[in-house]
């Protein structure tokens, strides 16, 4: 396995974890303030399994693009969740602070970072 396939399962595993830590946040909202075990268990198990693929994807993907990509679009995934599901409002503000944070992740990964 060359070093482009190895960067490849790199950015899948960069994107699962992504998934994953969306999915711990939002069993945490669900958690009700650490009142039901259910949730509680499902963001322990989310946050453990989407960091260790974090971990994994950092052997070949440089740190500052790793995790600026990570929580960038893991904030704006759990962002548009909250508008859709949890009915949060979407104000302007937050719409143009959601395409900034897309925008930069884009920048970086243009950038190359190898």
């Amino acid at each position: 396995m060359d070093f482009d396939d190895l960067n490849t399962i790199s950015w899948i595993y960069l994107i699962i974890a992504i998934i994953l830590e969306a999915s711990g946040t939002i069993s945490m909202k669900l958690s009700d303030g650490f009142t039901k075990i259910g949730p509680i268990i499902a963001m322990l198990s989310f946050y453990m399994v989407g960091l260790s693929l974090l971990a994994l994807a950092l052997k070949t993907i440089d740190v500052s693009i790793a995790y600026a990509v990570w929580s960038g679009l893991g904030t704006a995934f759990i962002a548009i969740v909250g508008v859709l599901w949890f009915k949060e409002p979407a104000t302007l503000i937050k719409v143009i602070s959601l395409s900034l944070i897309i925008i930069g992740v884009v920048g970086l990964n243009l950038e190359g970072g190898h």
